[in-house]
């Protein structure tokens, strides 16, 4: 096992991503491609959507991902076992060549994102060619670990973001290029996205990519944990070895803007009444009796003037807004740059769960993070809880940060589209 880092870390300056043999789902062994994908781990709604996907063919991806059992080392060695069943069946079968592969998602409404999957040198910190954005929960991290430990596998790939602004135009030109010619595979998924993927073998653009990307910084854009684990994993094993390497999406930005949406917070155990009543003499308070998108059209534009919470549970909205810059003062650090203490996520975070609702931020029985804003305020509902939604950040403050070396608190942001799970996995072992 390696103890500290790496002697050749610098020796690289910017990204590294290698081609694999990707590990696929054969078509005709599922009954259909769109059927057996999964949005990432830690999107799909629980247990709402996990009973959902599991029904929707034997053969989900989410069998993999979120693997159910009774303790969480008989959930991963089952995750392990599935894996090895599938491959032997024939279910999942590995591609001849080692290539990297050209991704598009279109939806109905004119979006398109392309980018390119390929297997990317796991950096440190100090080298800042990844740049996180976002704090992790430990337990987090240990789990994902403990599931790629066991099945030897990269399930589903992160969502990295880079800013090509001109200076890799042979990447983008191969990736249109490409596009333009018959897929590996198409298929829709039910949240209306259509999907491709091609792979690209030929030495001569693989080094074409290498050569453009090597001047890159990338920021994460969705999959904190999972780079996380990646670290974690790449330390315990003596390099050279597959660990070095993780699978990824990268997306230049500059030509497909990515859209950057909230991540909701639904707090267990915290009826709203009393979650409103807390807020009182903290922040202006204003009951909302209207439809939901009209609601969060009301925090949009309390946003634009500072921080502002939607609160829902009991058939109604609560917009809180305003807060007062004395309790402000008294709870957030002050040793952050302005752009980290005025984050609506850091007012909740550091004022908020910690002193005005006293719920612990690491504490998942109390707390739990929703990407899906409907589905954070029927279970709220339900459940006589509290949902607390929030309004997006600007890519430009996240991007910023980052580069300051400042992390925003975990789940301030939701980058999308996702990558769909499923399409295209990474065995270590093949």
């Amino acid at each position: 096992m390696k103890t500290a880092g790496h002697s050749e870390a610098t020796a690289h300056r910017g990204l590294e991503l290698n081609p694999f043999r990707g590990l696929r789902y054969d078509p005709d062994r599922v009954g259909s491609l769109a059927a057996v994908t999964s949005p990432p781990y830690d999107v799909v709604v629980r247990p709402d959507g996990l009973h959902h996907l599991e029904s929707s063919d034997p053969y989900n991806i989410v069998r993999l991902i979120l693997p159910q059992a009774a303790t969480p080392g008989a959930r991963n060695e089952q995750a392990a076992e599935t894996l090895r069943r599938w491959v032997s069946e024939g279910v999942l079968t590995t591609d001849p060549d080692p290539c990297l592969y050209v991704y598009e998602q279109r939806d109905g409404e004119g979006m398109l994102q392309r980018g390119l999957i390929g297997a990317l040198r796991v950096s440190e910190p100090a080298e800042q060619v990844v740049l996180p954005h976002e704090d992790v929960m430990p337990h987090v991290v240990a789990d994902r670990a403990d599931l790629m430990r066991a099945t030897s596998a990269n399930l589903e790939p992160l969502l990295l973001t880079y800013r090509g602004n001109g200076t890799t135009t042979a990447t983008a030109d191969l990736i249109e290029r490409t596009a333009g010619g018959p897929p590996l595979l198409e298929t829709t998924t039910e949240d209306g996205f259509r999907h491709r993927l091609w792979s690209l073998t030929d030495p001569a653009d693989l080094a074409a990519v290498r050569s453009d990307l090597a001047r890159q910084q990338a920021l994460i854009a969705d999959g904190h944990h999972r780079w996380a684990t990646y670290r974690r994993l790449r330390a315990e094993h003596a390099s050279p070895s597959p660990w070095d390497h993780g699978l990824v999406l990268l997306v230049d930005t500059a030509r497909y803007p990515l859209r950057v949406r909230a991540i909701h917070r639904l707090l267990h155990g915290l009826p709203v009444g009393t979650a409103v009543a807390a807020l009182r003499g903290h922040f202006r308070l204003r009951r909302l009796e209207v439809p939901l998108p009209e609601a969060l059209e009301t925090l949009a534009d309390a946003a634009c003037a500072g921080n502002a919470f939607l609160l829902a549970g009991d058939g109604a909205f609560h917009l809180a807004d305003r807060p007062d810059p004395a309790l402000l003062d008294r709870t957030i650090p002050a040793d952050r740059p302005a752009a980290w203490r005025t984050l609506d996520a850091t007012v909740l975070h550091a004022t908020l769960l910690k002193h005005v609702w006293h719920i612990p931020e690491d504490s998942p029985d109390r707390i739990a993070y929703i990407h899906d804003t409907a589905a954070t305020v029927e279970k709220a509902e339900r459940d006589g809880g509290t949902a607390v939604l929030m309004h997006p950040v600007r890519e430009e403050v996240v991007r910023d940060l980052a580069r300051q070396g400042v992390t925003m608190p975990r789940k301030s942001t939701s980058f999308g589209p996702k990558p769909a799970t499923g399409l295209v996995l990474r065995a270590l072992d093949l």
